[in-house]
């Protein structure tokens, strides 16, 4: 493992039930808000809604793409309403932002939420000290993973250079573009809903299950390079 992320220069991660784990139950408030706000839109009750919610999410990469594909929802509207929610569910984590602390080079951010929330959550777990960037679905011109044009969109926006990135994910079929623009990828097996859907073995470098644990076996002579 050492000698193959030896070339490993920019380090990004996925947001939600990457840098926290799924345990948390954050996204359950999130997915409560984007039910409540699809009820709301279409007059419909919380079964309906939901059935439309994740349709729309397994077709699409994300609901916000489905709602704006097939009812003209106005990404701003949707992105404040699903994300005014409180983040007490999740804690700063010593371990893992020691581990985060050691990797050599940039530590970015790669979601489908906006920045203002990607910011609100890397401060709750005490790790928004760490990172030089984040590309969100603003950046992407509201493109979600796994989307190729997102990829592209993250390149240029972050400044990366495929081949000396590295992409964590919690989504096993969201790195099947990074590895297709030749970045290394770690697939985050840890129990996320749908993270094995299209999960294709030759597009994962590292298969992992826990973040925190991943990171302590690696080098730890990185943090003085």
């Amino acid at each position: 493992m050492t000698a193959s992320l030896a070339h490993i220069d920019c380090w990004i991660f996925d947001l939600d039930n990457t840098l926290y784990s799924p345990s948390a139950r954050l996204f359950d408030l999130i997915d409560e808000r984007m039910g409540a706000f699809i009820m709301r839109l279409l007059d419909v009750d919380a079964a309906a809604a939901r059935a439309v919610q994740k349709q729309y999410f397994h077709d699409h990469g994300t609901t916000m793409a489905g709602l704006m594909r097939h009812h003209g929802v106005d990404p701003e509207d949707f992105l404040v309403d699903v994300h005014a929610i409180a983040l007490d569910r999740i804690a700063p984590d010593a371990r893992l932002h020691t581990g985060l602390a050691r990797l050599p080079g940039r530590r970015l951010v790669f979601t489908n939420a906006d920045a203002d929330y990607a910011a609100r959550v890397l401060e709750a777990r005490g790790i928004a000290d760490l990172f030089d960037g984040i590309c969100d679905i603003r950046v992407t011109r509201y493109t979600p993973k796994p989307d190729p044009a997102a990829y592209a969109a993250m390149v240029d926006h972050l400044g990366i250079d495929p081949a000396r990135s590295l992409f964590v994910e919690d989504m096993a079929r969201n790195l099947t573009p990074a590895k297709a623009l030749g970045m290394t990828t770690v697939w985050l097996d840890n129990g996320s809903e749908s993270g094995h859907r299209d999960h294709l073995p030759e597009h994962v470098d590292f298969h992992v299950n826990d973040i925190t644990d991943w990171l302590e076996t690696l080098p730890q002579h990185w943090g003085n390079r």
